[in-house]
């Protein structure tokens, strides 16, 4: 049996973009939103997917669910490969491979009770028998720190951190070995932010759950992920362990997120690091390294070829010529 419960291989997806109603003789071009990422995720362990907003984070998530068909690229659960499944296999893995939303104002029906939201997937999928799911919601809203008698209410009557508890209760319903977190703590303040962080390292050391959490705000990652990846441009740049990556980071791009990190004991003097320019709308440049138009010390190698993702020290793996 594998040690990875999760192996993304070569994942892809590009988008096109123009339109070919003005220029019907002209080929349109692509957005490459995800571009070849591969990462793994050990049983019981946790990997941060960092990066700035665009950088492809949330569509790697939805790549991985199916939410999305993928362009190319392989996705391994359990050493079986998943995007190559039909529908209906598909559907029988589904319930392993859960996901905890950004908004928990926006990923719940507001017309529907709570018991009806944890209930929906206990009944679609047969967990329970039909008698049992009324027991089984209680226990669900007790594991997360809610009352038995939240199941009476909706949405519009919790605070935002309630709702998020709420959106992981349904997510657990289903007895999931992998969760995807996308952002699940970037709109709830922060007291409430540091309680759904504990709730999901307490899940993840009562019922071995494996968790992929994106986020943007570095301070979380470090202080709730084992390994952590950075992307820009629809790439992996780097990749290591958390103590590595923020004691010791190789690629330009991961310096400037770590210079951004607020630090109270140097706020009247220290000055972040900032990238030259702005990232394109278009994509990624076709060819060479993706930071090479906002690096401070990209040279004319880096904008030919391929820059690969190279493994520079044990467990660390960055994609750029200089490191």
């Amino acid at each position: 049996m594998t040690q990875d419960i999760l192996q993304v291989e070569n994942l892809a997806k590009h988008f096109p973009m123009g339109s070919s109603v003005f220029s019907p003789g002209r080929r349109q071009s692509e957005l490459r939103a995800v571009d070849r990422v591969s990462f793994s995720i050990p049983r019981g362990g946790t990997l941060g997917l960092v990066g700035e907003s665009g950088s492809g984070k949330s569509t790697t998530a939805r790549l991985i669910t199916r939410l999305i068909e993928p362009t190319s690229g392989k996705v391994f659960f359990q050493g079986r490969e998943i995007l190559s499944l039909s529908d209906r296999a598909f559907r029988k893995i589904r319930p392993r491979i859960q996901m905890v939303f950004q908004d928990p104002y926006a990923s719940l029906n507001p017309r529907l009770r709570v018991r009806s939201i944890l209930g929906t997937g206990l009944r679609l999928h047969r967990m329970v028998p039909p008698g049992q799911i009324r027991d089984r919601v209680v226990e669900l809203l007790e594991l997360v720190g809610l009352e038995a008698d939240h199941g009476d209410d909706y949405p519009h009557q919790f605070s935002g951190g309630q709702r998020q508890r709420i959106s992981i209760a349904r997510a657990m319903a289903l007895e999931p070995e992998l969760i995807i977190a996308d952002e699940p703590v970037s709109a709830l303040d922060v007291s409430v932010r540091a309680q759904i962080l504990n709730l999901l390292r307490l899940l993840q050391e009562s019922q071995g759950v494996s968790y992929l959490f994106i986020a943007h705000d570095l301070s979380v990652v470090r202080h709730f992920c084992d390994r952590v990846a950075v992307m820009y441009g629809g790439k992996i740049v780097e990749e290591a362990s958390v103590e590595t990556l923020f004691g010791s980071p190789l690629h330009p791009y991961t310096e400037v997120l770590l210079s951004a990190i607020p630090r109270p004991e140097s706020r009247f003097n220290y000055q972040p690091q900032v990238l030259k320019g702005e990232a394109s709308a278009s994509g990624q440049p076709s060819q060479g390294c993706v930071l090479q138009d906002r690096c401070s010390v990209a040279e004319s190698r880096c904008r030919e070829g391929e820059v690969a993702l190279e493994e520079k020290e044990p467990g660390h793996r960055v994609a750029c010529h200089f490191r």
